[in-house]
């Protein structure tokens, strides 16, 4: 198995960092899209997260990732009511993050007939798919914006109910898929449907360092993790298990982080004045400072987490406005320091 690209080994990118940590931190904000120039660091972020969350408990040998605890009836395989009275066994795996490639068919991402068994014992099974394995952790698609548009409808079926629903060649199967979807992407190759953008709950933008020491880190950083890369992540061994252990502990606290309402009002106030649509960009809004203020160990969100969340949280949520040329993220801003002050 290949090694990931230790995260805290990433130089700069601190926004796309922080979103990416919070998105693990509370996976009900919508996942993350990272949209930006061609290497830097967009691919390398997302696959570095699965080497940094700790491992989750399954059911041993489910095919679904169930989680012990939940109900019998969640699991397609009634993992759980096979072990009948008794506790069904447990094992701890890595937290899955699945690629979805540009050319995946509509088979191989929501499960289809097993043609082996059926042709070798005549049984109709299901094969799960992509968005099984993904159950529990974070799918990830590169190129997002190149997606087809039927694999697009799917996704948004699957994201808004948490459940995949096969039918096809004689079977019905009906499976928890409930994951964090991350994107990535180059504007410039065109742009993400609306239905799809819009759930996303984090919006990125990178650009290349325009810092000559930052380049010429960045440079040396993955030059050397190429040439060798087991002594490049025990050099990092000591940053990364730190910065797990700063993870774990900010989903716990996570329950009893407290908001206080003249905060709901400030998110309220700013999402006003820029004229979001719907209230989705309250609620992530919110969520995404709770998630940062556990990430910070602080007990209670104020303005301040607001403040840092906030481009990232309504930059994709905004109307396009023909008489204001500024683009989102100078308008978010904008109304940021209104509100704010500077």
């Amino acid at each position: 198995m290949s090694l990931a690209f230790p995260f805290s080994a990433i130089v700069a990118q601190d926004e796309m960092k922080t979103a990416i940590l919070i998105a693990a931190i509370e996976p009900a904000i919508g996942g993350v899209l990272v949209f930006g120039d061609r290497g830097t660091g967009k691919s390398t972020a997302v696959r570095a997260l699965a080497a940094l969350l700790p491992p989750m408990e399954v059911v041993a040998g489910c095919r679904y990732n169930c989680n012990p605890d939940a109900s019998p009836a969640a699991c397609a395989d009634g993992c759980t009511l096979k072990a009948g009275p008794r506790p069904p066994k447990r094992q701890k795996v890595a937290v899955p993050v699945v690629d979805l490639p540009l050319g995946a068919t509509e088979d191989r991402v929501v499960g289809a007939l097993d043609l082996e068994r059926a042709l070798s014992h005549g049984e109709k099974a299901f094969e799960p798919g992509l968005l099984a394995k993904a159950h529990r952790g974070f799918l990830y698609i590169d190129e997002a914006n190149l997606l087809e548009d039927h694999l697009v409808d799917l996704l948004l079926d699957v994201a808004a109910s948490g459940e995949n629903l096969v039918e096809r060649e004689g079977l019905s199967v009906r499976h928890q898929a409930r994951f964090v979807l991350v994107g990535s992407g180059n504007p410039e190759e065109g742009e993400l449907r609306p239905q799809l953008l819009d759930r996303f709950g984090l919006s990125v933008e990178v650009t290349t360092p325009k810092d000559l020491a930052t380049r010429i880190d960045v440079v040396r950083r993955r030059d050397s993790f190429e040439r060798d890369p087991e002594a490049f992540t025990a050099q990092w061994a000591k940053a990364e298990a730190k910065l797990r252990r700063r993870l774990g502990k900010a989903k716990e606290r996570l329950a009893e982080i407290e908001v206080p309402d003249h905060t709901l009002e400030t998110a309220a106030k700013l999402c006003m004045a820029l004229g979001t649509d719907g209230l989705r960009g309250e609620l992530t809004l919110v969520r995404a400072a709770r998630a940062l203020a556990a990430l910070d160990g602080d007990a209670v969100v104020d303005d301040s987490h607001l403040k840092r969340v906030a481009p990232t949280a309504l930059r994709h949520r905004l109307r396009r406005n023909p008489l204001d040329e500024a683009g989102s993220t100078v308008r978010v801003e904008r109304a940021i320091e209104e509100l704010f002050g500077p």
